[in-house]
């Protein structure tokens, strides 16, 4: 009798798990966000300081703060040119920040103050719809190209993802053992015509900053902030091959797969704001942000339909693993300058290197009966690490705005930011990489974004201690798609220019006291 091995029993028993670069990089990224008065200026509120959402981002400029405030902002984020798609929806309500600052005077001149703010950092939602001709390449090769590679040799194979599998069981239609007990890497050729992709995310990561600010003499800020990334992420998506005319009469193949990815992260940051002449309102701001320490929880469902049939054993594939990973440093520097009560001028520069961005398996854990607790230890993954390097670069933000109040109680405010790509030119996923981070993908297709530039406009209006800010936010950035690494000279897809263009309308009120 034959005898059928599969590498989905092996997953199910596996302790240790590490991530693929793209889907780190998805997490690793983050919105303009924030109260609408910070939204409105473009976020360049660094130096300027006194707005509860430079918390995230310089600590210090809650030292400004002279009275103690609470807000609350909700928004509405719209994306342009898509249609819903499984649970994703074109257009959604977006509760965006809650927080409070508490402001006591220490001396004449002095303040200590402590506050505490949520707002989402990423929102998930988006919809993408591709399709493209194929003219003979294939997902269904790239599985062929990758034992002809001697890329897989065994199930036991990092490089053996979860899509090989699926493709090996069922579009190859060979077992996975031979009777002699080899590992079957043999199997026929199946050209692609033309491909349709549609995927749906939402879910967003809130983070919860705590933090402690005060100020000396009036020249110096100071401020500390400690932050808790709450991850939610849920992703669906529908990739469709029609397949040239075969000996097996196979017309289409389809992967379909869901995601989801849960889990918290915890980082520090620490800045200063000072003024460089003491009769001078203009401002510098210099800050730094820790990497994110993420421990996150990833689960997907994946099934492949051939000829709108499921095939293979235990088809759909279920996983679940545990893994962890670092983000890189970030720093900022950041200028500001008022001009009387009327006028005030920002600009930040900010840069992270993604290419820093640590991959680690959890090599294994531990309990702690004191505190009744699992921690677990990991170490760098070393193959991944080396594709996150050649796979993404550092990124640079540039971000200016103003304010203008034409009346004390009026205020008019205008932003922009640029954000430069984190992907290099001509990168891909790694297919070829020998690490947990790709046994566990679930899908082939990737995406190198471009860069972000985003227009901000925003309104303020005052009566006595309440405020309600306005603001709206256009985002735009291209990027290209390829529904999987091209693994040969006949198996070469066509990448695919796509958009990522949203509207964002957001309020905040607040009370001073």
């Amino acid at each position: 009798m034959k005898r059928l091995y599969f590498a989905a029993l092996m997953m199910a028993s596996l302790p240790l798990a590490a991530q693929e670069t793209y889907e780190m990089a998805e997490v690793s990224t983050q919105d303009l966000n924030g109260t609408a008065r910070y939204v409105g200026v473009g976020g360049a509120m660094e130096a300027l300081g006194a707005d509860i959402s430079t918390m995230s981002t310089n600590p210090a400029g809650i030292g400004l703060f002279r009275k103690s405030q609470l807000s609350a902002s909700l928004g509405l984020v719209s994306q342009q040119g898509e249609e819903s798609f499984a649970s994703a929806n074109k257009t959604n309500v977006s509760f965006d920040q809650l927080g409070f600052v508490i402001a006591m005077r220490t001396s004449k001149t002095g303040f200590f103050n402590v506050g505490f703010n949520y707002h989402k950092s990423r929102n998930f939602n988006q919809i993408l719809s591709v399709a493209d001709r194929l003219d003979g390449a294939s997902q269904s090769k790239l599985t062929l190209d990758k034992f002809a590679g001697g890329y897989i040799k065994s199930s036991n194979d990092a490089t053996y993802s979860q899509v090989d599998v699926l493709y090996h069981e069922g579009l190859y239609d060979t077992n996975l053992i031979d009777n002699n007990g080899t590992f079957n890497t043999g199997a026929a050729r199946f050209n692609g015509d033309n491909y349709q992709y549609r995927r749906g995310n939402y879910g967003y990561i809130g983070e919860y900053d705590i933090n402690l600010s005060g100020n000396i003499n009036n020249r110096v800020y100071l401020g500390f902030t400690i932050g808790i990334h709450d991850v939610n992420y849920r992703g669906h998506s529908v990739y469709d091959e029609t397949l040239q005319p075969n000996a097996m009469n196979l017309n289409t193949a389809t992967l379909d797969d869901s995601r989801n990815i849960d889990g918290t992260g915890v980082d520090f940051k620490a800045g200063v704001i000072f003024r460089p002449i003491a009769e001078s309102p203009f401002r510098v701001g210099l800050y730094l942000n820790t990497p994110t320490f993420y421990k996150l929880t990833s689960r997907n469902s994946t099934g492949l339909l051939l000829n709108d049939q499921k095939f293979g054993n235990q088809n759909p594939r279920y996983a679940s693993y545990e893994y962890e990973y670092r983000t890189p440093w970030k720093f900022g520097a950041s200028l500001g300058h008022t001009v009387d009560n009327f006028l005030a001028l920002g600009a930040t520069f900010e840069y992270t290197n993604y290419g820093a961005t640590d991959a680690r398996i959890i090599d294994g854990s531990s309990y702690d009966w004191w505190t009744d607790s699992y921690y677990s230890s990991s170490s760098s993954d070393a193959s991944m690490n080396d594709h996150i390097k050649q796979t993404l670069k550092g990124v640079a933000t540039v971000k200016v705005g103003a304010e203008f109040k034409p009346d004390k109680d009026i205020a008019v405010r205008v932003g922009y930011n640029h954000v430069t790509p984190m992907y290099k030119k001509d990168a891909s996923r790694g297919v070829d990489v020998w690490s947990l981070g790709n046994y566990n993908s679930s899908s082939t297709e990737y995406i190198n974004w471009q860069s972000t530039n985003r227009l901000t406009l925003g309104l303020g209006f005052g009566l006595d201690n309440w405020k309600i800010d306005l603001a709206y936010q256009y985002s735009m950035q291209k990027g290209q798609f390829l529904p999987f690494a091209g693994s040969a000279d006949d198996n070469l897809p066509f990448d695919k220019t796509v958009n990522n263009n949203r509207h964002q309308w957001m309020a905040t009120v607040s009370y001073t006291f």
